[in-house]
């Protein structure tokens, strides 16, 4: 599973920006939520303050205005306890009736650090005394013990780095065991999907984490076993209704072409009689090359045409399927020309002789066809500058290209050719597919050899098509 790095490394970043990302808005949490409370009503510090502001004249004592409206704001009270006899000589208006105006000196030790009658008090040091201040009830927490252990202040930032690596380090783990329970589950999962298009049989148990996926697709599985089951009874069987319809052609149609033949021998019949005859003769010999041409397509398609490749020179073979169709007696309309250059004496392949002879005929006979003006056809071999005999390490190709000179074809037309299915194997509508099956054997024969056709338009216009062969 290649992926499987890819998605780890993507869950570790994931981790690592979690990791880091969770205390920073933590804290940042914490310090807005904090801040809120404790920036504008430090109590201590507004104690502070109006201890220090704290006039005293002839009449008693005098809060400026500012401080009395802080505490107003705060709903706070006052109290200012004598040095010398620790009772209240100056208060707020608004002073609680619960408050005492006398203290001893345990309750002064008491409200500095707590609290008086449930009420928060803060103090600070004023001229003549004491002042207290009292905040509402349930408005500040204090902590009346508030002693740490010196070495547990020291050390607190060990404590707090080793809390975090801690912290860091489970969440890391559990990360880690949780990816590593989805990979399970998946990997046995991706290696089906890989197997699907292969046709393999898949079957995945449907238990875990990813039960569902495993179950759709161990349907799937069955479904395109099913599909290529039938895909496969239906290829055997239209393979088999070629053969079986090309036998039961064969027996009359050498009935047809043995009569016709000997009609065409005969004195008896006259011009035209005989011009009769002989066209039935022709086209007789078409038909059966029709049926010899479609069995090999279908023995080709399903690979069951045996193949017998050996070592062979590419340059011969073209050149004996050229000189054969000369000395076979052309029409004067039409002409072959050898264009190898002379330099190239030898281009090395491994192939079936009679199978690429067999796609060579097809080429010329297919430009002799479709031509029936005439026209000149033109035959070469090319080869990498590597693809010789004596060559060490032959490597390369060779090509053969057949083209002519005739009426052409159109750039719609070399399109369909070398990219639409022929009609024989092809479901579709395919009233626009019907060329013949001459070059549909070329393609095939090309391709179990492990080359590639293309057709084009020949410079001056004209038909060609190029083999290209792996050299041997």
């Amino acid at each position: 599973m290649k992926s499987a790095p890819k998605l780890i490394r993507q869950y570790l970043a994931i981790l690592l920006f979690s990791t880091i990302l969770l205390p920073v808005l933590n804290l940042a949490f914490f310090m807005a939520v904090t801040s809120r409370h404790v920036s504008d009503t430090a109590p201590w510090r507004t104690a502070k303050e109006a201890a220090q502001s704290l006039q005293k004249n002839a009449d008693g004592y005098i809060m400026p205005d500012e401080i009395m409206d802080k505490l107003h704001t705060y709903d706070a009270w006052a109290v200012l306890i004598d040095d010398d006899n620790r009772t209240v000589v100056w208060q707020t208006p608004n002073l609680p009736a619960e408050i005492p105006t006398a203290y001893t000196l345990s309750d002064i030790s008491g409200l500095t650090r707590g609290y008086i009658a449930d009420y928060p008090t803060f103090t600070g040091g004023a001229e003549d005394g004491l002042l207290v201040i009292g905040f509402p009830k349930d408005s500040f927490w204090k902590d009346m013990s508030p002693t740490w252990d010196y070495n547990l202040i020291k050390n607190a930032p060990k404590l707090v780095l080793t809390l975090l690596l801690l912290n860091v380090s489970a969440i890391f783990l559990l990360y880690l065991a949780a990816n590593f329970t989805v990979l399970r589950s998946v990997k046995p999962i991706t290696d089906a999907i890989k197997a699907l298009p292969a046709g393999e049989a898949v079957y995945l148990p449907e238990k875990g984490l990813l039960s569902e996926v495993a179950a759709d697709i161990n349907r799937t599985s069955e479904v395109l076993q099913s599909q290529n089951y039938q895909l496969r009874r239906r290829e055997t069987a239209r393979a088999n209704w070629i053969s079986g319809v090309s036998h039961d052609i064969r027996t009359p149609l050498s009935m047809v072409m043995g009569y016709a033949g000997q009609l065409k021998e005969s004195p008896r019949l006259n011009a035209g009689e005989q011009q009769k005859v002989s066209a039935i003769v022709k086209q007789s010999e078409r038909i059966r090359d029709l049926i010899n041409d479609l069995n090999l397509a279908s023995k080709l398609e399903y690979h069951m045409q045996p193949i017998q490749p050996a070592a062979l020179n590419l340059v011969a073979i073209a050149r004996q399927v050229v000189v054969d169709f000369i000395n076979a007696g052309l029409e004067d309309k039409y002409s072959i020309l050898w264009e190898t250059e002379e330099t190239l004496t030898a281009c090395p392949v491994t192939v079936d002789k009679n199978l690429i002879r067999r796609a060579l005929n097809n080429l010329i006979q297919n430009s002799i066809n479709h031509n029936e003006q005439g026209c000149n056809i033109f035959v070469s071999v090319t080869a990498d500058q590597d693809n010789t005999w004596q060559s060490p390490q032959r490597s390369g190709t060779c090509s053969i290209t057949v083209s002519d000179d005739g009426r052409g074809i159109t750039d719609e037309q070399i399109d369909r050719l070398n990219h639409t299915p022929h009609y024989m194997f092809c479901n579709e509508n395919t009233a626009e597919q019907r060329h013949g099956l001459g070059l549909l054997i070329v393609k095939q024969i090309t391709t179990v050899h492990g080359g590639s056709t293309t057709i084009s338009r020949r410079e001056n216009g004209g038909f060609s098509v190029r083999l290209t062969l792996p050299s041997a």
